[in-house]
C-alpha cells in the first residue's frame, strides 16, 4: 500500500522554498532599477537584506503557504483520530458479537465443554430412562483398548486338544496335538481354576493342556461338556491362577456397541491376539450341526475378525467385561465380517451346572427322529399324504418314556403342549427351555392319517 501522508508532507515542504526565493530575485532586480549606479556598499547591504528576508520567510506565519501546512497537518491528526477511534469500536463490536454467538450456540471457548483439556469426546445424553447406553472405547473417563487388553489377557489361555495316535515306525500310540482353540478364566476356588471353552475345541481329546499367559503349559481336566450349547468346563491347578475374567450382563449389549475379541487365532504363533469390531446384531438365531444331533443356538453376532483357533476365546465390551464366548464363523467365498459369540447370560448358567453336575441334564423323551420335509417329495406323499411338516419317529427305545406312552415307529410328531412342532430343532428347544426332567407333556401326532394325543412323562437324559 502506497504511503500518501509522507507524499503530501513532501510537496508542501518544496514548494514554499521555491516561491520565496522568487520574490527576493524580483525585490532586487527592482532596486537595481531604481538606484541605478549606486556604489558596491549600496549592493552589499541589499544583499544583506536578501539574505535578511530569505531567512525570515522560512520562520514566518504570516506566508499563505504556511496556512496551508498548518491546516494539512490539523486534517491529518483529525484523519489519525477518526482511524483509531473506528478501528477501536470495530473491534468492540466484533468482540461483542463472538461471546455472543459462542454463548447462543453452546460452542467451547477453549475446546471443551466441561474445561478439560486432556479429551474432546461429546458427553451424550440419554434419551430415555429405560434405555442403557453402553460407553465406548474412546471415552475419557473409560479405560482405553490397551487398557482392557492389558487387564484381561492374563484371563485368556490357548486349549490344545491331544489325541492317540498310533506311530508308523514302532507301532505305539503317542499324543499328537490335533487342534486348538480358546478359553477363559472365570473362575476360582480353594484348589482349582476354571476355564470356560468350546465343547468342539476339547471333544475327542485323550489329554488337553493350557497354555498360561506366562507361555507355560499345563495339564488341564475336562469337567464337563454340552454338545448343543457348545460349552465346555476345564479346571487347573489354582496355583497358576492370578486373575479371573469378569462376566458382564449381555442382556444389556445394543446393535452398535463396540467390542473386541481376545484369542489364538490359527495356534499359539498369534496367541492373544487381538481384534476389534461391533455388535452387528444382539440375538441372531443360527442351525448348526452338533454331535449331539441339529440345535439352534441363540448368539451376538460380530464383525470382530474371529478365526479358527479364536473359538473358546473372550467377546469383550467396552468396560471390559466379557459379555460372549467365541464360537464359530460363517466362512463361505465373498463373506466376510460374520461371527458369533455365545452370549454371557447364556454362558455363566451352564457353566455352574457343568461344574455341579458333570453334565447338562434335560428332559428325556427316548425316541430317534428326523423332519418330515427333508423324504424326498414322491415318498413323502405315498407314506405320509399332505403332510409337509413334522417329525418323523425313526425308533423307540424299549422302556422309554416314549415307549410307555404308546408312541411308535412312523408316527409324525406335529405338536406339543399345543404349539406347532414343524422339525427336530423346533422339539428339542421347546423340551430343553420349556421343561424341566419329571415334568409330563402332550404329544400330538398323526398315525395312519389319523391325529392323536398322548401324555408322555419325561426323565432325565
Amino acid at each position: 500500500m502506497e504511503d500518501f501522508t509522507n507524499k503530501n508532507h513532501d510537496e508542501s515542504f518544496d514548494k514554499p522554498i521555491d516561491n520565496d526565493q522568487n520574490v527576493d530575485q524580483n525585490a532586487m532586480n527592482k532596486t537595481t532599477k531604481q538606484s541605478d549606479g549606486n556604489d558596491l556598499q549600496t549592493n552589499e547591504e541589499h544583499a544583506n537584506s536578501q539574505e535578511t528576508v530569505r531567512h525570515s520567510s522560512t520562520n514566518t506565519s504570516s506566508d499563505p503557504n504556511d496556512h496551508l501546512n498548518e491546516d494539512r497537518n490539523k486534517k491529518k491528526r483529525k484523519f489519525n483520530v477518526k482511524t483509531i477511534g473506528s478501528n477501536l469500536l470495530v473491534g468492540i463490536i466484533s468482540s461483542v458479537l463472538t461471546v455472543g454467538l459462542v454463548s447462543y450456540f453452546g460452542f467451547p471457548a477453549n475446546g471443551n465443554d466441561d474445561g478439560d483439556t486432556t479429551s474432546d469426546a461429546k458427553v451424550v445424553q440419554p434419551v430415555s430412562k429405560d434405555a442403557v447406553y453402553t460407553s465406548t472405547f474412546t471415552k475419557a473417563d473409560q479405560a482405553t483398548i490397551a487398557d482392557i487388553v492389558e487387564e484381561m489377557s492374563p484371563t485368556i489361555v490357548g486349549v490344545i486338544n491331544l489325541q492317540k495316535m498310533q506311530s508308523q515306525f514302532n507301532l505305539q500310540s503317542e499324543s499328537v496335538q490335533t487342534g486348538s482353540g480358546s478359553g477363559v478364566i472365570f473362575k476360582k476356588d480353594d484348589k482349582y481354576g476354571y476355564i470356560i471353552t468350546n465343547n468342539h475345541v476339547i471333544e475327542g481329546a485323550n489329554e488337553i493342556q493350557v497354555s498360561l499367559y506366562s507361555g507355560e503349559k499345563v495339564k488341564a481336566e475336562v469337567v464337563g461338556a454340552d454338545a448343543l450349547t457348545d460349552l465346555a468346563v476345564l479346571k487347573i491347578d489354582g496355583k497358576y491362577v492370578n486373575e479371573v475374567a469378569s462376566f458382564g450382563d449381555s442382556s444389556q449389549l445394543r446393535t452398535g456397541d463396540e467390542v473386541i475379541a481376545i484369542g489364538n487365532p490359527l495356534g499359539e504363533e498369534f496367541s492373544r491376539t487381538v481384534t476389534q469390531g461391533i455388535v452387528s446384531a444382539t440375538e441372531r438365531s443360527i442351525s448348526v450341526n452338533t454331535s449331539a444331533g441339529e440345535w439352534e443356538i441363540t448368539a451376538i453376532q460380530t464383525d470382530a475378525a474371529i478365526n479358527p483357533g479364536n473359538s473358546g476365546g473372550a467377546l469383550i465390551n467396552a468396560n471390559g467385561e466379557v459379555i460372549g464366548i467365541n464360537s464359530l464363523k460363517i466362512a463361505e467365498d465373498g463373506v466376510e465380517g460374520l461371527g458369533f459369540a455365545i452370549p454371557s447370560n447364556d454362558v455363566i448358567p451352564i457353566a455352574e451346572e457343568l461344574i455341579n453336575n458333570g453334565e447338562i441334564k434335560r428332559p428325556y423323551l427316548g425316541i430317534q427322529m428326523y423332519d418330515v420335509s427333508n423324504i424326498v417329495q414322491f415318498y413323502r406323499q405315498s407314506m405320509f399324504g399332505n403332510l409337509e411338516n413334522g417329525i418323523v419317529v425313526a425308533a423307540v427305545e424299549p422302556d422309554s418314556p416314549a415307549a410307555k406312552a404308546g408312541l411308535k415307529v412312523n408316527d409324525v410328531i406335529v405338536g406339543i403342549d399345543g404349539n406347532e412342532i414343524k422339525n427336530v430343532t423346533e422339539l428339542r428347544k421347546y423340551l430343553y427351555s420349556k421343561v424341566t426332567p419329571g415334568d409330563s407333556v402332550k404329544i400330538d401326532f398323526y398315525r395312519d392319517g389319523n391325529k392323536q394325543t398322548v401324555t408322555v412323562e419325561t426323565t432325565s437324559s
